[in-house]
């Protein structure tokens, strides 16, 4: 029996599409980039659907509005609406966010925003590692990753911040409602500022999901530690431990535990 296939929609200005690709047969599912015109059969017909980072169509207006406006993007949400597994990163989550697909509470709706980053004397493009652990909400991405691990994952952006105007949205998230994954200190203690928090997110989260627990909108990039040699030497912790032996620089790093997570789901 061939491997669930998961389509990964490369819409212009993406650049992350390749190395999501290698994330997905890492674990031994079927990957295949489609392009954002010659994508929504495929889609249709997905596993799955992976939808990256870079930046779509240059980020004009605003990161991730024109791609959500794209007739795939309508795809990707009647995917999500059967319950197909959806993953945006990045980019990616912007999308999600715009399309209204996540946290998908009024499907449709566009219910948060992924702001400017705050960060202390400084403003825009930030590229470095933070911690995330898994949150209270069920998602398909986390529900086989040990609650308890802290997991090293690189982030790059300068729109990441999860806000809301919507008071009601706020509460629920506030209760941890379709919170995904948080940021966390090394310790695993949520966080509370920078450089733990490295936008500035609304309590500290890191991943949104929608109410079916099938479409995740995660602003760092676990396809960049998907294997051991990725993680940084002074990283610190278990995985900072493990990568100065790094006696298999193939290993799985800390991001592969989502995509086992989907293998699993998927099996």
């Amino acid at each position: 029996m061939s491997p669930p296939r998961v389509v990964v929609v490369q819409f212009p200005g993406v650049n992350c599409e390749y190395e999501s690709l290698r994330a997905i047969e890492a674990v031994g599912l079927r990957g295949e980039i489609r392009r954002w015109n010659d994508a929504r059969g495929a889609v249709r017909n997905a596993a799955a659907v992976f939808v990256p980072g870079g930046w779509s169509y240059q980020d004009r207006i605003r990161a991730g509005v024109v791609a959500a406006k794209d007739p795939v993007a309508e795809a990707i949400a009647e995917a999500a609406a059967r319950g197909v597994p959806v993953l945006g990163v990045c980019n990616g989550a912007q999308v999600l966010v715009e399309a209204g697909i996540v946290p998908g509470i009024e499907p449709g709706a566009v219910e948060v925003a992924l702001a400017r980053n705050r960060m202390p004397g400084r403003h825009g493009y930030q590229c470095r590692w933070a911690f995330v652990r898994r949150g209270p909400a069920r998602c398909v991405f986390t529900e086989f990753v040990d609650g308890d691990a802290v997991l090293p994952v690189p982030y790059a952006h300068a729109e990441g911040r999860f806000t809301t105007s919507d008071d009601d949205v706020a509460r629920r998230i506030a209760s941890g409602e379709g919170v995904a994954m948080t940021y966390v200190t090394p310790d695993g203690e949520r966080a509370a500022g920078w450089p733990d928090n490295p936008n500035g997110s609304m309590h500290a989260v890191a991943a949104l999901v929608n109410p079916g627990g099938n479409a995740m909108a995660i602003m760092p990039h676990p396809e960049r530690s998907t294997w051991l040699h990725q993680v940084p030497t002074d990283i610190g912790g278990p995985w900072g431990r493990a990568r100065a032996r790094m006696d298999d620089p193939l290993a799985p790093g800390p991001g592969r535990a989502l995509f086992e997570s989907l293998r699993r789901a998927l099996s």
